[in-house]
C-alpha cells in the first residue's frame, strides 16, 4: 500500500489525479491533497508518505522549496507544464516527472516504474540540480498570445492584456478595451510565461496586470477585493495566503 500525499493548487486537477490513481493502482491511498507549500511543509513535518505527486506552480510559490524547508524521505513524482527545456533537465538527471495534463497510460507507467525510483538521498541531490540548471536558464517571458473568434485569427501582445481569469473549466484572456478570449492553457501554465514583475496570481482563479486594478476594498479575513477596468463579471478576491505577496508586489 502507498501513502500518497498530492500537492496540487488546481482542485479538479488534483481530483482527477485521485481518480486516476484509484483506477491504474489500486495500492494507493491518498492521505491527502493539499495546494500550497505551506501546506505541505506542515505536512511532512508530521509524517512521511511513501511517494508525493507534486505540482510545480504552486499558489504560494515553488514546488522544489519545499524541498528546502522539509527533508523528504520518499519517492517523488512531478507533474509540471513545464517548456522542453526543463523536461530535457528531468530527463538528464533521472527524475520522475508526468507532464500535464495526465494521461492514464503514462500515469501507469510511472506507477510500475515506482520500485525502481532511487533513494531519497540521492532524488534529493538530483532535484537540487535540476533546480539550478533551471535557474541558470536565460528567462524568457510571453510576448504574445494568439486567439481566435469565429473564423478570425488574432495576435495579442502582453501589453495589450489587462488580466486572466478561469470560470468553470475555461480561462480567458481579457483586453484592454474589454473583450474577452478563450485559451487553450490553464493559468498554471500562463504563469510559467509571465513576467512576475508584470503580472502577479492573486488566487485560483486570476492573474491580473497592475494597470487593470481600478480599485481595492478591504475584504474579510485579511484578503483584498479588486475591482478590475475593464470590469469582470466574476469576482476577484485575493486569497489569504496571497494577501502579503500581492501587496508587496503592488508596492515594488
Amino acid at each position: 500500500m502507498y501513502n500518497t500525499l498530492i500537492v496540487e493548487d488546481e482542485k479538479l486537477a488534483a481530483d482527477r489525479l485521485e481518480r486516476m490513481l484509484l483506477q491504474v493502482a489500486p495500492d494507493v491511498r491518498v492521505l491527502e491533497k493539499v495546494d500550497t507549500v505551506k501546506e505541505a511543509v506542515n505536512f511532512l513535518e508530521k509524517q512521511q508518505p511513501d511517494l508525493i505527486f507534486l505540482d510545480i506552480h504552486l499558489a504560494d510559490g515553488s514546488g522544489f522549496e519545499i524541498f528546502e524547508k522539509v527533508q523528504v524521505s520518499c519517492p517523488v513524482i512531478f507533474t509540471t507544464a513545464f517548456d522542453e527545456y526543463a523536461l530535457q533537465a528531468f530527463q538528464v538527471n533521472g527524475i520522475s516527472y508526468l507532464l500535464k495534463p495526465i494521461s492514464t497510460e503514462e500515469l501507469a507507467g510511472s506507477m510500475r516504474k515506482l520500485k525502481s525510483l532511487q533513494g531519497a538521498d540521492q532524488q534529493q541531490q538530483q532535484i537540487g540540480m535540476l533546480l539550478e540548471q533551471i535557474r541558470k536558464r536565460e528567462v524568457s517571458y510571453r510576448k504574445r498570445f494568439l486567439v481566435s473568434y469565429g473564423s478570425t485569427i488574432k495576435s495579442i501582445s502582453i501589453q495589450e492584456v489587462a488580466y486572466f481569469f478561469a470560470e468553470n473549466t475555461a480561462v480567458y484572456l481579457v483586453d484592454n478595451s474589454g473583450s474577452k478570449y478563450i485559451l487553450d492553457e490553464t493559468l498554471d501554465q500562463l504563469s510559467e510565461g509571465l513576467d512576475p514583475a508584470v503580472f502577479f496570481r492573486v488566487n485560483r482563479s486570476f492573474t491580473v496586470q497592475a494597470d487593470a486594478i481600478r480599485q481595492m476594498h478591504a475584504y474579510s479575513r485579511s484578503r483584498i477585493k479588486l475591482d478590475l477596468e475593464p470590469a469582470c463579471s466574476k469576482e476577484c478576491i485575493s486569497s489569504s495566503e496571497k494577501t502579503a505577496e500581492f501587496k508587496d508586489w503592488l508596492g515594488r
